[in-house]
């Protein structure tokens, strides 16, 4: 004869019990919904550039990230178009990965810091893989620059990540009154700032890379800089979105 195991239990004893019961109800029903937004949310991440300075003039590493493949496929490919303000660029070798530099010429020649003449500019750097990063894990790919000197400027890194069905066009640019947060696509920026005292230490030293660590800022967050910086600012980003687009179209163009 099978006795029912609460048979000896109390009154009180048994209510108990029940309570117990559906509390733990409640709480497994409860955490399901939350394990699913934590499972669903590395798929709405951006592709990201974070950089180790933003001191005007300083030289800089820039690591983009690139957190997940293409609505569940695996990534072979992604080309960093460079702001028109940057003339040359060190990628780092990454492992799994090959890497090569698109140049386009100057005309006219400009000059740089060192007083020598530069007659072609990186336009993109590509890295490619036989070896696809599959979707839900991520890669990083280093990029060594020197950042203009134009403190409050934003430079816009639009990226295009292919996969091996279908690709994500990280070209976006908020426009007035909008940040990265409010598009499907942001493309990667930073906003370059000053040296906060600016009579101790010179751009680019690593006193000045100490002075401003962690401080890196966002498009929205910047305030001030000078009128021909703001001014330039408007026209760069109408550059920006043409060479996007121009990016975009030779890369499919290039695969038809």
């Amino acid at each position: 004869m099978n006795r029912d195991p609460r048979a000896g239990l109390g009154k009180g004893s048994r209510h108990m019990s029940a309570v117990v019961g559906r509390i733990a109800v409640r709480l497994t029903a409860a955490a399901v919904p939350v394990a699913i937004v934590c499972l669903a949310a590395p798929a709405s991440a951006h592709v990201t550039v974070t950089p180790s300075t933003t001191v005007a003039g300083a030289h800089a590493v820039l690591d983009v990230g690139v957190p997940h493949g293409c609505d569940g496929s695996s990534t072979i490919e992604v080309t960093i178009q460079m702001p028109k303000e940057i003339n040359s660029v060190t990628p780092t070798r990454n492992a799994l990965w090959t890497v090569e530099k698109q140049m386009v010429k100057l005309d006219p020649p400009v000059t740089d810091s060192h007083g020598n003449e530069v007659s072609e500019r990186v336009a993109s750097v590509t890295y490619r893989t036989d070896a696809p990063l599959p979707d839900g894990y991520r890669d990083v790919f280093e990029l060594s620059l020197q950042l203009p000197e134009a403190a409050g400027a934003t430079l816009v890194f639009p990226t295009i990540q292919r996969c091996e069905r279908g690709e994500a066009a990280w070209i976006e640019v908020p426009e007035e009154g909008q940040s990265g947060h409010d598009l499907e696509r942001p493309a990667p920026a930073v906003v370059i700032t000053a040296a906060e005292n600016h009579g101790s230490h010179e751009p680019g030293t690593p006193e000045a890379a100490e002075e401003v660590d962690g401080k890196t800022n966002t498009a929205q967050d910047a305030g001030g800089g000078n009128a021909l910086g703001l001014g330039a600012l408007g026209a760069g980003v109408l550059g920006v979105v043409l060479g996007a687009a121009a990016l975009v179209g030779q890369r499919r163009g290039g695969r038809g």
